[in-house]
C-alpha cells in the first residue's frame, strides 16, 4: 500500500487530469512506443504550437480521471504505453497532428479519443485526423462562395456594358 504522501500526490495528479479533460474540446490517446527523442521533441513542438497539451500518463491515473469525467468507455485501450493529447478549443488538432505522425511511424499508434464527451475508437480517430483544420475549412468555404459572386459580378458588368453600347 502506498504511503500517505504518495497517495496524496496521485490524488493531486488525478485532480489535475480531471480539470484538463473537463476543459478540453478534444483528446486523443496514443501508444508512443518506439518514438525516439528527436521525433518526440519535434512532435511535442508541433502540438504545442497548435495549442495542444501532450503528456505521458499512467494508465491507472487515466482510468480514475476518466471515471470522474464520464469517459470510462476509454478504459479498454489503457494498456501498455499511453500518452494523452488534449486541446482546449480545436476539436481536430490532436487527431490531425498525431494521425499524421502515426502514418510515418508504424510503432506509434492511435488508440482512441473523444470530442465533447463523444468517444471514438482507433478508426474514428484516424478518420478525424483526415479532417482539415478550421482555418483551412473556412478558407475553402470563402473560396467556394467567391466563385459564384465573381460570376454574378462579371455578368452584371457585361449587362451594364451592353446597355451602354445600345444607348450610344
Amino acid at each position: 500500500m502506498p504511503s500517505a504522501k504518495v497517495l496524496k500526490e496521485k490524488q493531486a495528479k488525478v485532480a489535475a487530469l480531471i480539470e484538463l479533460i473537463n476543459g478540453s474540446a478534444a483528446g486523443v490517446l496514443v501508444s508512443y512506443k518506439g518514438i525516439n527523442v528527436a521525433d518526440d521533441t519535434k512532435l511535442r513542438k508541433e502540438l504545442r504550437e497548435a495549442g495542444v497539451s501532450y503528456s505521458v500518463e499512467k494508465n491507472t491515473l487515466l482510468k480514475r480521471a476518466f471515471a470522474e469525467t464520464g469517459l470510462s468507455g476509454l478504459d479498454n485501450v489503457l494498456e501498455g504505453t499511453t500518452a494523452i493529447a488534449l486541446s482546449p478549443d480545436d476539436q481536430t488538432a490532436p487527431a490531425r497532428i498525431l494521425g499524421k505522425y502515426s502514418e510515418t511511424n508504424e510503432t506509434f499508434q492511435l488508440k482512441a479519443g473523444f470530442i465533447d464527451k463523444e468517444l471514438y475508437d482507433q478508426a474514428g480517430v484516424q478518420a478525424l485526423s483526415k479532417i482539415p483544420s478550421k482555418d483551412v475549412l473556412l478558407s475553402m468555404l470563402v473560396g467556394s462562395l467567391q466563385g459564384p459572386i465573381q460570376k454574378l459580378a462579371a455578368t452584371l458588368k457585361a449587362v451594364q456594358e451592353k446597355k451602354e453600347e445600345e444607348a450610344a
